[in-house]
């Protein structure tokens, strides 16, 4: 794509673009591959989904696309412009939240707040920022003195203040008490029925679902599943799931469990089976009559509605919350 696309048509394109993007590290011991040809694009007015385990590449692509980082090849255009050719009205239309944001420990927040919003030509008022985010009360209090909470909701401010067409928000609930999580997705929403965009990673599956209108899923550096939540856990084949563990170490081969009726998928680890299911009240019985007839007692039984989660163990083996305990 050429510099033309730049200067005609802005409003059109997404508002992220990414192509074949490739990143590699090179450390004594060799070289990794970060990013194998990743592609992106999320529209404009887009709450988007970035997920990935552990050393996908996820935390890489971010930054790149940020301008934090250069990609060793690829394109990339954030809202129809690009790094190292618009990097002072890119950084006028961006908002950005780190996994960690590092501040100056002996200013307020409401001070905090007024540097960052000195930074860009327009924005909001610092006191509206934090009445939003629900620091109001904490405008004269040191940052060294918040909570870790209280951090990340700071972090979020800033991000705010300039007014951003395009919001990065890098795992912006880790740390929030549950009603401080519910407060920042209403942040959210109000931020996508504004018609702005939303780039957003998280581990906790439930807020992927609640907020994406799309979600990619990355793994050893390229997408490997794209599309709405829904959609995703519609092609596990089934609405529920039931998992079960067996008491006393026992086992049941997976091919007799596939071959039970209603069940579309199996899944299973240390902690136990877990079947996709199209009706529970079929599994349900020919799953404990199976059981029965091997001679063994469930540990553990439960049913529940399929989720982005099992999605996600599907395509990669692992639980995201479990191996999100570091950047990726």
């Amino acid at each position: 794509m050429g510099n033309a696309l730049v200067d005609s048509g802005r409003d059109s394109r997404p508002a992220i673009y990414c192509q074949a993007l490739r990143k590699q590290y090179r450390s004594r011991s060799g070289t990794v591959d970060a990013l194998k040809g990743l592609d992106l694009e999320v529209g404009r007015g887009e709450c988007f989904g970035l997920l990935g385990p552990n050393g996908a590449g996820k935390t890489t692509a971010i930054e790149i696309l940020e301008g934090l980082l250069e990609a060793d090849s690829g394109e990339v255009e954030i809202l129809g412009m690009r790094w190292g050719q618009n990097d002072d009205e890119l950084r006028q239309r961006l908002g950005i939240s780190l996994q960690e944001t590092r501040f100056a420990e002996r200013l307020s927040v409401y001070e905090t707040l007024v540097l960052f919003r000195s930074f860009y030509r327009s924005g909001k008022d610092p006191a509206e920022v934090m009445a939003v985010v629900g620091l109001g009360e904490k405008a004269r209090s040191w940052v060294g003195k918040l909570s870790g909470g209280q951090r990340q909701r700071l972090a979020v401010a800033c991000a705010l203040v300039g007014d951003p067409e395009l919001l990065f928000l890098d795992e912006p609930t880790t740390g929030l008490d549950p009603q401080s999580r519910r407060q920042l997705w209403e942040i959210i929403r109000d931020f996508k029925e504004q018609g702005r965009t939303i780039l957003l990673t998280t581990h906790y599956m439930d807020e992927a679902e609640r907020l994406c209108d799309r979600v990619a899923v990355v793994d050893y550096g390229k997408v490997i599943a794209l599309g709405s939540p829904g959609a995703l856990i519609a092609a596990l084949g089934g609405d529920h799931v039931v998992e079960f563990a067996v008491a006393d170490g026992g086992a049941v081969p997976p091919e007799e469990l596939a071959a039970l009726p209603a069940v579309r998928g199996v899944r299973v680890d240390s902690a136990g089976a877990a079947l996709t299911v199209t009706e529970t009240h079929v599994a349900m019985p020919a799953l404990l009559e199976l059981l029965r007839a091997r001679g063994l007692e469930p540990a553990r039984l439960t049913t529940r509605h399929a989720s982005l989660e099992d999605v996600f163990v599907n395509l990669t083996g692992r639980h995201l919350r479990d191996e999100e305990v570091s950047p990726s």
